[in-house]
Parts: C-alpha cells; structure tokens; sequence
C-alpha cells in the first residue's frame, strides 16, 4: 500500500510538471508538442479551445480504446495521470514566466516534459495517447519507450508545421529531442549498468574475488576456442559504471593475460537489480 501511495504522488507529480511545461514553455512560444498534447495544442492555437478540457476527451476516447493492451495497474495509473494532467492543463492556462529567448524556452520546455512524462512511466503509468503506443512498442516489439514516444510525436509535429511555422517547428524538434534524453534519464537513471565477460585461466578465482570484494553475483558459461578446440569457462557479471574499476583490478591481480569485454546495458531486471514488474 505504501508503495501504491507513493506510485500515485509521483503520478500526480509527474502530471503537474508536463501540464507547467505547456503552458509556461510550449503555448507561449507557439511550440507544438507531440501525441495528443499536440493534437491539443494545434486545436487551441485554431479554435482556442482548452487544452485542459480537450486533452481530457482525446485521451479518454484513446484510453478506452487501448485499455485492453494494459495491465490493471498500467490502466489505473493512466487514468490517475489523464485526470490529473487535464486538471492542471486547466488550472495553470494563462500562466507564464519572463521570458522570451525562444531557445532557452525550448531547452525548459524538453526538460520539464522528460522529467513529467519520465516520471509516469518510471512508476508504470502513461499520459494515455501516444505513450500508449509507446508502451505497446515497448511491450511487444522491445522499442525504447522515449524512442518510441518521439517517433509517433514527431509524426504529430510535423502535421502542426503549417499552424505554428517552420522556426517553430525547428525549436519544438529541440525540445521533443531533450525532453527524450531527459527521460531516458528520469526512467534508466544515473547509474547505467555494465556487462563484462572475462575470458581467464584464473576463472575460480577471480569469480571468488568478485563475490568477496564487490558482492556480485557470476554466471560462469561454458564454451571452446575455435581455433585451440579447447574447452574454456567465461565469467559474465553485470555490474554499475562505478564498479569497473574495482573489477579490473581484482583482475589484473589475478590474471594479467585475461581477456576482457565491457557492453553497455539498458535494462536490468532481477535481485539487486530493477524489478521484473516495471
């Protein structure tokens, strides 16, 4: 339950900063946004119609569409997030700050859009729309949720390029392109992980240092030299960034003749690690 509590705070958190980000950075400016939020804004930008109001009813449409491709928990989140967002959407219209230097409105307006959306997802919920089909990329195809997120808001962008103009159109790919790393960030966080395979005579005891010193868990795999046909164990660990060093000197203390390769890893699920449910 505590956890449950915490998910929604962050939820509603989350909603509040992409709802200050469109009208403090994106409006004023006459940015576009991608997805639905897009759709909003060009609408508003037309009509003048509330994007707190009309973001709720596209949204609503696409969440009972989509639903059926969500967990119970995924749909309640985005319910949680879809009202919330509106709601702010519509208490913070007309709201602005001093300033006019478009590209540092752009560079503010990615971040509060990673860190806002960043942080629905982290916690398992989306903004409905086209996080949606993100989620969905993600879930069946193994898309990159921001990579995803930013190839179906690019698509919306692009619409938007005869309402808002090509400079516009220039500054608001600035903002969707730092609002992806930001939330690369937000969602993977500071700490990337690190795979290493070690190829060493001295593989009993590196392992037993790696256990000793660093408290990480090795998974010894069994394979052959191609070229010596003999056989030969490989250590696999994953460790954080931090710990790369510590590593390799156990291993140069060890077995200076060890063959090492490092890869850079996205996501880890499992003890120690993220949990398998996010």
């Amino acid at each position: 339950m505590k956890k449950r509590i915490t998910d929604i705070a962050t939820i509603i958190l989350g909603a509040l900063i992409f709802a200050l980000d469109v009208n403090l950075f994106v409006i004023p400016n006459d940015f576009g946004e991608g997805g639905v939020t897009g759709v909003t804004i060009i609408l508003y930008y037309l009509f003048q119609w509330s994007p707190g109001l009309v973001n709720f009813i596209f949204n609503s449409i696409l969440l009972v569409v989509g639903y059926k491709f969500l967990d119970k928990q995924t749909t309640i989140y985005t319910i949680i997030a879809v009202v919330f967002n509106s709601l702010f959407l519509y208490l913070t219209e007309g709201w602005s700050i001093a300033s006019h230097d478009l590209m540092l409105n752009a560079v503010f307006g990615g971040v509060f859009a990673g860190v806002g959306i960043g942080l629905i997802i982290k916690v398992g919920g989306t903004t409905a729309g086209s996080t949606i089909l993100a989620r969905l990329m993600n879930k069946y195809l193994d898309w990159n949720v921001s990579y995803a997120l930013l190839f179906f808001d690019l698509i919306v962008v692009f619409a938007s390029l005869f309402i808002i103009g090509v400079q516009s159109l220039m500054f608001t790919i600035v903002m969707l392109f730092i609002g992806t790393k930001v939330m690369d960030f937000i969602i993977e966080g500071l700490n990337p992980r690190k795979a290493v395979m070690i190829v060493s005579k001295e593989q009993n005891r590196i392992a037993e240092q790696v256990n000793v010193l660093m408290e990480r868990g090795v998974t010894v795999l069994h394979g052959h030299g191609f070229y010596t046909k003999l056989p030969q164990e490989i250590l696999y660990i994953v460790i954080n960034k931090q710990e790369i060093s510590q590593l390799k000197k156990i291993v140069k203390a060890i077995d200076t003749n060890a063959f090492i390769t490092i890869h850079d890893v996205r996501d880890v699920f499992g003890e120690g690690f993220m949990e398998l449910s996010k």
